[in-house]
């Protein structure tokens, strides 16, 4: 799901109907949804590009975290946006989210009640490549590569375009304080621990295009293992 000028409601509606279309298509087919990457990224990693062109090469959906923020933070596109499954699909994501919130002791309020449920529908319907919002901490492992990218400072410091270097340092610090507590505010964890990711890649020595390229060998790999 791409962010330009078109409305965030938009956006959802063309994504619904994408979903609708590509469920009957499944159905008549009897193809299950596909598997999800999630994916975590220090700021000035290039994370967001990369899930770009994963997308793009895999034929798979991109949701941007701040899409799905906006949806989680609407009661009206949460609703549209969970009323899309079949009740047989909801009843299974249900399960694991409540399953979700007893492992973790987690206690959810409005936001992250609607987060975890519009992020669920998006795994459900699959095919999808998830950018932040701690998607990896909600979906299911078995359905899921959740995918983390780091860097260097210098490399973090060089890709962020600020007017000056202090004011690139502030913005990274910043940033990653503000990542780091959003996961352990609302999942308890973590962001900086490897364990939590099937894939830690340093941006160090590779380029956009190398580190989507080793990813997607990674996930098709994966993926043969998990349908085989």
């Amino acid at each position: 799901m791409k962010r330009n000028n078109r409305s965030v409601e938009q956006l959802v509606e063309e994504q619904l109907q994408k979903w609708n279309q590509r469920g009957k298509e499944r159905t008549k087919a009897g193809i299950k949804a596909g598997p999800v990457i999630t994916i975590s990224r220090e700021p000035g990693c290039g994370g967001t590009k990369i899930a770009k062109h994963l997308a793009q090469q895999l034929g798979m959906d991109l949701f941007g975290g701040q899409i799905i923020q906006k949806v989680a933070e609407s009661v009206q596109m949460s609703e549209k946006v969970i009323k899309s499954l079949d009740e047989k699909e909801m009843t299974k994501r249900d399960d694991w989210l409540t399953a979700l919130f007893e492992t973790r002791h987690l206690w959810p309020d409005r936001y992250l009640h609607h987060l975890t449920k519009v992020i669920g529908t998006i795994g459900r319907c699959g095919n999808a490549v998830i950018l932040g919002r701690g998607a990896n901490y909600i979906l299911p492992q078995e359905h899921t590569f959740r995918v983390r990218f780091i860097a260097p400072i210098d490399i973090k410091l060089a890709n962020v375009l600020r007017t000056t270097p202090e004011e690139a340092k502030k913005y990274v610090l910043k940033t990653e304080s503000e990542r780091q507590a959003f996961i352990r505010q609302y999942f308890h964890a973590d962001i900086t621990d490897p364990g939590h990711y099937d894939m830690v890649i340093n941006m160090g020595k590779l380029s956009t295009d190398g580190a989507a390229d080793a990813v997607k060998a990674a996930f098709l790999s994966w993926k043969a293992v998990v349908n085989s």
